[in-house]
């Protein structure tokens, strides 16, 4: 799945979603449709702390996931090896947002935890709406 960027309204819940959990991890799974990050699913039986976020994978419906979301509550924003473990499972596009929460303090990484470049598009969520 070759997916071309993040939209910018679903960055945004994230970043918000980050900030009001802090200091706790949010956590959820991406999930993309025609290439573009729509959605993040949040996995029942997610659990947060201030020092990890566990998803529980066992509950994840039978979807495929583009990759991870999560939040670290200081501003190191650098994969732990949970985090790797977790990134090997879950697709090849996982965000890890850091303090303060902002648009400038996300990093993008691929399964291997190396830094990668994903757009933040202007999209309009009609176009992406079930019918």
């Amino acid at each position: 799945m070759q997916v071309k960027g993040i939209a910018r309204d679903t960055l945004n819940f994230i970043l918000e979603a980050s900030k009001s959990m802090a200091p706790q991890e949010f956590a959820g799974l991406l999930q993309e449709k025609d290439g573009i990050i729509t959605e993040v699913l949040i996995l029942p039986g997610t659990e947060s702390s201030d020092s990890n976020a566990v998803l529980r994978l066992s509950m994840m419906p039978n979807i495929k996931a583009a990759g991870s979301v999560h939040s670290h509550p200081g501003p190191n924003r650098s994969p732990s090896k949970a985090d790797l473990r977790l990134f090997s499972k879950t697709g090849n596009y996982h965000i890890i947002v850091g303090r303060p929460y902002d648009s400038q303090s996300w990093t993008c990484y691929n399964r291997e935890g190396k830094i990668i470049e994903l757009s933040v598009l202007d999209v309009e969520f009609e176009d992406y709406e079930e019918i």
